[in-house]
């Protein structure tokens, strides 16, 4: 087992890291083209990318991998053998099941000590690769805006010399109000040693520029032109790729393992407890109505708060009569107080709720973090008890069904796990229901097909669900008669066409009692007869019981052209007439009772047409025989 299941799984792990990596550059891939990196640049980043994706990478290969490996055995009918040796299934997935606990273990220690640096690194070179100024190529035709503070414009240049012919050159790098206008017939640029500095030499040409900073008295602004035939300006320009310090993105979420994370989210929660605190005493120390309900006393050097009593009121007083008695002045400027100062209290508790807030969400982050340490390794082990049992159920090997089944599954449980996340980290659950809500849904489905693959039941295959849903609705019994080896009673022709004949006479007396579709008001008050459809079963199974000890193959198979009646429900609904009229009132659920009731009436109907047309054969039969 180990043999067949460690280079499968070594290739769907490359597979599926590719895969993923492949997304990513697809995210990223505006961010790296066009900056004139380093390959050496570039490879690292994706080494560090494609140790940051194995979370996401590792259970698909594990899930495809024991999906091909019991699918092929599955497929050649190993496992039957297995079994039919004595060797249950979880014997046989036993030393896989050490194998996958092992890499589970693994997974926890990548989680816990190789994923943090290798996403600081990561992010960090990813950031440094935004902030790098990009590939200098200036088209022609049209206005070259990535030089900081110039727009620059080329008619034409010659690609063998590096010439540029027509330049316009639009320099605001002082400002808009401060803006030079450069005009040249041609033009070349290149870089300073330190590719600090573009330089940029200019032939024949004009320059237009403001001088606002040297503004005359009466208001006018200073213009002056410029025309040269040689000039050469200096534009900063960085084209160095500069690393950013580590230690700003070490700080993060994503850079602690478990220990730090603890270690902050405690920390937060204490400063977080402490803010609470001094927010509840300023709001219990306030004057309200100009009462102090509580006054700050300092006891053994400290302070703290103590109730005071309320003042004692003589008479009672109507507010509203005091407030009717002043004036409409008074009124007004008593109203615009009260708004202002409750305006006033709400940005108070807006601006200290913020201050709580992003100390809440670096505690939600951390949390999340911290809670993904143990997913991947449970993930891991759910994966593997779907993908082995899933595959000796379907039994089907290759890539073909694999890899429809785990791209299904998988895409299952990312949708259900960034559904969870995005709920966590906007506070809509705790962060453990959210974090853990697809690990939950997943591991039920890992122990039903456990259990049925054990089993060995027939999860996959559609008849039996067909068969169970045409016995839910009376339609799925299949007449089977054999023909009976020793053969006790003889079978008369003469009674055999005696009890058929009674048969046809009480199936046609049925059908032509109910030649139509009942109305709705016949359907829910009478129905079919049920005595009636009783005899006609009763006959019918008689006959079925005598003719089935016949010594004729041919009777026989003639017998199993029998359909069985069933005595549904729906043929006879209601046989309380208040409960009928109730239901009939009830306009949306009488008039489904009453499709689905005359539609499995008509089947009724078509069972009993077949009954007669068999019957009509069986009697021929046995006439034959006579003659």
């Amino acid at each position: 087992m180990l043999q067949g299941f460690l280079p499968m799984f070594l290739m769907t792990f490359c597979i599926c890291l590719f895969l993923v990596m492949m997304q990513f550059l697809w995210r990223y891939i505006d961010e790296l083209v066009g900056k004139g990196l380093e390959i050496s640049v570039i490879g690292e980043l994706f080494f560090y990318a494609a140790l940051t994706m194995v979370p996401m990478a590792l259970p698909l290969a594990i899930l495809l991998a024991s999906l091909m490996l019991f699918g092929n055995l599955g497929e050649h009918f190993e496992l039957t053998a297995l079994k039919s040796s004595g060797i249950s299934l979880l014997k046989v997935m036993s030393p896989l099941i050490v194998l996958i606990s092992m890499v589970s273990v693994g997974a926890f220690f990548f989680q816990n000590n190789v994923l943090p640096p290798a996403q600081v690194k990561m992010w960090t070179l990813l950031f440094s690769m935004r902030q790098k100024s990009p590939e200098l190529e200036i088209p022609e035709g049209v206005f070259y805006d990535q030089i900081q503070g110039y727009n620059v414009f080329v008619k034409e240049k010659n690609r063998e010399t590096g010439v540029l012919h027509d330049m316009m050159i639009y320099d605001m790098s002082s400002g808009f109000s401060n803006s030079r206008i450069i005009l040249a017939d041609s033009g070349k640029m290149k870089f300073t040693h330190d590719k600090k500095h573009l330089s940029l030499k200019l032939w024949t040409g004009e320059q237009f520029e403001n001088l606002r900073d040297q503004q005359l008295a009466r208001g006018g602004v200073p213009y002056r032109r410029e025309s040269f035939t040689y000039k050469e300006i200096m534009i900063p320009f960085d084209a160095n790729f500069n690393r950013m310090d580590e230690s700003n993105m070490r700080s993060q979420y994503i850079g602690k393992n478990i220990e730090e994370l603890q270690h902050t989210i405690d920390s937060v929660n204490v400063r977080l407890d402490s803010i609470g605190r001094t927010y509840s005493t300023m709001l219990l120390d306030q004057r309200y109505a100009g009462i102090s309900t509580y006054s700050t006393v300092y006891k053994d050097g400290k302070s703290q708060l103590s109730k005071m009593p309320l003042p004692q009121v003589s008479a009672s007083c109507n507010i509203d009569s005091l407030f009717a008695g002043k004036t409409i002045r008074d009124r007004q400027r008593y109203v615009s107080y009260a708004i202002e100062r409750a305006r006033q209290m709400q940005t108070d508790l807006e601006f200290k709720s913020y201050t709580t807030a992003d100390d809440k969400r670096t505690i939600i982050r951390h949390q999340i973090e911290l809670q993904k340490k143990f997913t991947l390794s449970f993930a891991c082990l759910i994966f593997f008890f779907i993908g082995a049992p899933l595959g000796a159920i379907i039994r089907k090997g290759g890539l073909g069904m694999p890899i429809v089944v785990s791209v299904f599954l998988f895409i299952f449980y990312y949708i259900i796990d960034t559904a969870g996340f995005k709920l966590a980290r906007d506070g809509r659950l705790e962060v453990w229901q959210g974090i853990w809500a697809s690990s939950a849904v997943l591991l039920p489905l890992g122990i039903f097909l456990t259990y049925k693959a054990v089993n060995d039941s027939d999860v996959f295959k559609m008849e039996v669900y067909v068969d169970k849903f045409k016995k839910f609705i009376g339609r799925s019994a299949v007449r089977h008669v054999e023909k009976k080896e020793v053969i006790m009673d003889e079978v008369d022709s003469l009674v055999v066409v005696e009890k058929t004949g009674a048969l046809c006479d009480l199936v046609q007396e049925f059908m032509n009692r109910y030649r139509r579709r009942q109305s709705y008001h016949d359907y829910w008050l009478h129905g079919y007869d049920r005595e009636a459809l009783t005899k006609i079963t009763e006959a019918l199974e008689d006959l079925v019981e005598y003719t089935s000890n016949s010594d004729r193959q041919l009777v026989i198979n003639k017998l199993m052209d029998f359909p069985v009646l069933k005595s549904l429900l729906l043929y006879y609904p209601v046989r309380n007439r208040y409960v009928a009229y109730a239901i009939m009132a009830v306009l949306p659920v009488g008039a489904l009772g009453y499709y689905i009731g005359t539609r499995e009436q008509r089947f009724l109907i078509d069972d009993l047409k077949t009954v007669l047309k068999v019957s009509d054969e069986l009697i021929k039969l046995h006439n034959e025989k006579s003659d």
